[in-house]
């Protein structure tokens, strides 16, 4: 227990003086404006794979795991945005939208970099190619879950008719939506700290500080939801129709402060143990 506060000290101290607060800033906004090029890009992937109705159920798993209240308005701007691009994907708008998508892929780079006390040692068109293959398989994962969402209610059917006795546990299907949105987002978090920053890291490296962004973030979402209940009409109040983007903002502020704060933590624990991950000189 005496380490866990140890380290957690540790890791919130250098998460200041690594200027953890600014740089959250970066990631929020980052992760703002890539979002809806990221899914302009996938509605274009997914009308070239002639399965257009998938980008709508990719794009609802992405906010299973956000407050309603910060949820609905950005999708229902997204919905606008997304439903009047155009679905052909090698066109000029849909290369646009796959490299700015990158920016926040970037933005999370130089973050962990810096929780981590590392340096990037590689080209910035090396890191850049990199980012586009992190955000072309997204995309791809993210049209496979929708097309296994779509297909869920069919195979329950099946299921039901012939084992017709779990007909009544049929409201554990959107359990195991949610619980589904959360494996993706542990496997997201898995994957940023693996391969995002300079240096090789191991599972047992980094799953504490997954542990905590997780369990932080968790304890935020339920938090700012229950303050949204009775603060939303402030908001609209102070920014009027900058409202639900301020929200989102603030949301994602917040989580991406956890999300640094656990690569802090991550990099708090391998220095207890005395274990360096130095980045490889670039070739």
């Amino acid at each position: 227990m005496n380490s866990f506060i140890g380290i957690a000290r540790d890791a919130f101290d250098r998460f200041t003086e690594d200027d953890g607060w600014a740089i959250a800033s970066h990631v929020a906004l980052s992760a703002l404006t890539s979002l809806f090029p990221f899914l302009i890009f996938m509605t274009a992937l997914a009308g070239f794979l002639g399965t257009g109705n998938l980008a709508t159920e990719a794009t609802s798993i992405i906010f299973d795991v956000w407050p309603e209240a910060v949820a609905r308005p950005i999708a229902k701007e997204i919905e606008a945005v997304v439903g009047t691009a155009g679905g052909g994907l090698l066109t000029v708008g849909a290369g646009l939208a796959l490299y700015f998508s990158t920016n926040g892929i970037e933005a999370l780079r130089v973050a962990l970099n810096r929780a981590y006390g590392l340096r990037e040692m590689r080209s910035w068109w090396l890191t850049r190619i990199e980012s586009v293959a992190f955000v072309f398989i997204a995309a791809v994962s993210l049209l496979a879950l929708g097309l296994l969402v779509v297909l869920a209610p069919i195979i329950w059917d099946a299921a039901v008719g012939f084992f017709p006795w779990i007909a009544p546990y049929a409201s554990l299907v959107t359990t195991a939506r949610l619980a589904l949105a959360t494996a993706l987002t542990v496997l997201t978090l898995i994957v940023l700290h693996l391969k995002l920053p300079c240096g090789k890291r191991t599972l047992s490296d980094i799953w504490p500080g997954i542990v905590v962004t997780v369990l932080l973030s968790l304890a935020y979402a339920l938090g700012f939801a229950w303050y949204l209940r009775g603060a939303a009409q402030t908001y609209v109040k102070t920014y009027a129709g900058l409202s639900s983007v301020m929200i989102a903002l603030v949301f994602l502020y917040a989580i991406s402060a956890t999300f640094i704060y656990g690569g802090e933590f991550n990099a708090a624990s391998l220095r207890m143990r005395k274990r360096d991950v130095p980045c490889p000189p670039q070739a």
